[in-house]
């Protein structure tokens, strides 16, 4: 199969492949849509199963980067590394500086940040190669905070949409994953009243989390049938599909993993089980909003950098962001997940017409 025929190419306009013998790097970087500005996205080490799988998330994650960006009103698209490796195991100061050189390669087409398997002091690692690269120590830093609260105010909306109340108190909200953006959402909905369950692989970091929290503890194979007002994935992706949507019972779906839906055609199999699904790349742009004021000064001399209020400010549009998209759902009769894909598509479409030469006859005119 050709990769333009692949089924999550969807028109990317580059896709590199780098390796690093002396390192053992082996990493794709994949840039969807720069239609509106350079594209972001973080850096994801991953001790994937097969190259396929890798490429999958690339395309797939790189994606959701234009989606979210666009979404968030910022003047840039999507874009995303995936390491494959274990980053408990193989990840090396030389590593990262062979990918530092592959970012730098691509002459500012493409920014990177911290994701799964990174941290900001990696980028301080990777930033020595590559001029290209924002989250590190002192500025953007750790971008889960951001994602988290993002996260929160979007759960927020949808349960108001759905269940009719602005309180989150007695809520019940089975939370997926015991990460970065797990815990400070978790966070949040405590303080908020919420009653929480949590499942994570590592029984350490659920157990951790839910003392916190005052959470339950539900294993990863059950928190699909926890009797809830709201799923939350926030692990790793596909999680929404044929098997586990008709396990779910819960009214709302909203949370910080990307690419929750297996395929398209599973936010229709939420809706037709009068699930309301808040779409992933809506709640969770709180990360690229937050490393975006950071990345200004790659184009701006004279900018200020990072600043933490600023980014807030504009992370907590995420709600009426979301308010927007389920009216248009409401609306057209379609589910959030299209309406949101329609608005998306707008933007693009937009700044395509923006970008477009005078043809010789306008020019002449």
């Amino acid at each position: 199969m050709s990769y333009f025929d692949h089924p999550d190419f969807d028109d990317h306009e580059h896709v590199s492949y780098f390796a690093d013998p002396d390192s053992g790097l082996r990493a794709i970087i994949a840039i969807h849509n720069t239609v509106l500005g350079p594209a972001g996205g973080g850096c994801r080490m991953w001790d994937y199963a097969s190259d396929e799988e890798a490429l999958r998330d690339a395309l797939r994650l790189s994606r959701a980067m234009t989606y979210k960006i666009a979404l968030a009103g910022l003047p840039g698209g999507g874009g995303k590394t995936v390491i494959i490796g274990d980053a408990t195991r193989d990840k090396s100061e030389s590593l990262l500086l062979a990918i530092g050189r592959a970012v730098q390669r691509l002459g500012g087409r493409y920014i990177i940040a911290e994701d799964v398997g990174t941290t900001p002091e990696d980028m301080e690692t990777i930033a020595r190669e590559t001029d290209f690269v924002v989250g590190r120590p002192g500025e953007s830093g750790d971008t889960s905070p951001a994602t988290g609260y993002g996260v929160y105010l979007g759960l927020r909306t949808a349960v108001a949409r759905k269940l009719g109340t602005d309180a989150l108190e007695g809520i019940r909200v089975a939370v997926q994953g015991a990460g970065n953006v797990a815990t400070y959402l978790c966070q949040h909905l405590h303080e908020a009243g919420a009653r929480l369950a949590i499942a994570d692989p590592n029984e350490a970091a659920a157990g951790e989390l839910a003392e916190k929290v005052g959470a339950t503890i539900v294993s990863p194979e059950r928190i699909y049938d926890e009797e809830c007002d709201v799923f939350s994935p926030c692990a790793l992706g596909a999680v929404l599909n044929d098997e586990t949507i008709p396990r779910l019972r819960c009214s709302v779906v909203a949370g910080g993993a990307n690419n929750q839906l297996a395929e398209d055609r599973h936010a229709e199999a939420l809706a037709a089980r009068g699930i309301l699904y808040a779409p992933d790349y809506v709640l969770n742009a709180g990360g690229i909003i937050n490393a975006y004021r950071e990345a200004i000064r790659l184009s701006q001399a004279d900018s200020p950098g990072y600043d933490e209020s600023w980014a807030l400010e504009q992370v907590e549009r995420i709600a009426a962001t979301l308010d927007e998209i389920l009216d248009i759902a409401d609306r057209e009769s379609i589910t959030p997940d299209r309406a949101a894909a329609r608005k998306v598509e707008t933007i693009l479409e937009e700044a395509r017409s923006r970008a477009k030469p005078q043809s010789a006859t306008s020019a002449r005119a």
